[in-house]
């Protein structure tokens, strides 16, 4: 005698119905059950604003129909005369669903936390802890439903030893199929927990320079400064030298510029402190040096140093060009002239004319 025809035989068409109309019962009751408590714990969560009620509203959301179909369906169920490998079966069938909906509770509660966590670094433009929870949260749901298949497995009643192990040598060679992309997971790490680089940097790698929009498993992606998206294997930024600007506290600029070779010796000593008032009459500025470095192929080089004390690049430009306008206006003042390439030819000797021949055809006639 299979099963089905031992609960056709044990069991009447009222327990039939009596189990049907149960279950129906049952279910609406639960349903109701979960609308009532998330309207009272979203009411709560408005009067007090504590996050552990808003948290708990989000993982009751998750709560799937299903999983209250299974859970009505066994309590109904024991009112049957049915096998006892049937009443197995069906108990395990419906532990591994309430294993699943835990692991939908707990994706949900962790995804939760994260949104928190970022929306309050956004605030604080706090990038590093934006990249570190985007990689953090995937690893931790990544291990949630490892240990939720594992559990789910178990109770279903396979050789889960065996099948870790069965992992474990197919791992390694799926490990070395996808060594690359491996690469790129094992770098997200090493930026998560390193920091070259954040979420709203702006970074120069190679000929790349652009900000960072996001760092993920595999790929960062750069905004470039001509306006499109450039994505990078995180392995390759790895392996790079990056400049990040974004941790740029000042700017050292270091300028030259020539005047002419006809420029008295005493001018060009009065050129330095020239040049020093010139930066110094400038706000968010130190003056490190101007030299007399050089002679040059068309002008008496010089070289200037200074700092602009914030990193802002277009505040460095406008100093700059106030910079020059000044030196172009005092120099003009003391009567130098700013050198431009030039070349003069000297000619030591001149070949003396050649006297015409009064033979030659054409030559004038003298009469």
């Amino acid at each position: 005698m299979n099963a089905i025809e031992y609960i056709l035989e044990h069991n009447s068409l009222q327990n039939f119905l009596f189990v049907v109309a149960m279950a129906v019962a049952l279910f609406f009751v639960l349903v109701a059950i979960r609308r009532q408590v998330r309207t009272r714990l979203a009411r709560f969560a408005r009067g007090t604003g504590l996050a552990w009620n808003a948290a708990l509203i989000e993982m009751l959301g998750a709560t799937r129909t299903w999983m209250l179909v299974g859970v009505s369906l066994l309590v109904a169920s024991l009112n049957l005369d049915v096998p006892a490998e049937v009443a197995g079966a069906v108990s395990r069938v419906v532990m591994a669903m309430l294993f699943l909906q835990l692991g939908l509770w707990a994706n949900r509660g962790v995804k939760f936390w994260l949104e928190q966590r970022t929306a309050a670094r956004l605030a604080e433009a706090d990038g590093a802890a934006i990249t570190s929870m985007a990689i953090l949260g995937f690893i931790a749901r990544l291990v949630l439903w490892a240990l939720i298949v594992i559990l789910i497995l178990d109770h279903l009643g396979f050789d889960v030893t065996a099948l870790v192990a069965s992992l474990g040598i197919g791992g390694v060679a799926v490990a070395l199929a996808v060594q690359n992309i491996l690469g790129d997971l094992f770098a997200s790490l090493s930026i998560a927990l390193d920091k070259p680089f954040v979420v709203g940097d702006f970074i120069i790698v190679g000929d790349v320079l652009g900000t960072v929009e996001y760092v993920g498993l595999k790929t960062t992606r750069i905004r470039s400064l001509s306006g499109e998206q450039i994505v990078m294997p995180n392995g390759d930024l790895l392996s790079s030298r990056v400049r990040n600007y974004k941790r740029m506290q000042e700017r050292r600029i270091v300028f030259a510029f020539g005047v002419t070779y006809a420029t008295p010796a005493e001018k060009l000593e009065r050129l330095a402190g020239i040049v020093r008032e010139a930066v110094e009459a400038q706000a968010e500025t130190r003056f490190d040096r101007a030299h007399f470095k050089g002679f040059g192929a068309s002008s008496l080089d010089f070289e200037v140093v200074y700092f602009v004390l914030q990193a802002d690049f277009n505040l460095y430009m406008d100093i700059q060009q106030a910079i020059n306008l000044t030196l172009v206006r005092r120099l003009a003042a003391e009567g130098i002239d700013f050198a431009f390439p030039t070349r003069t030819v000297h000619i030591a000797s001149q070949p003396a004319p050649v006297a015409a021949d009064a033979d030659a055809p054409g030559a004038p006639q003298v009469s």
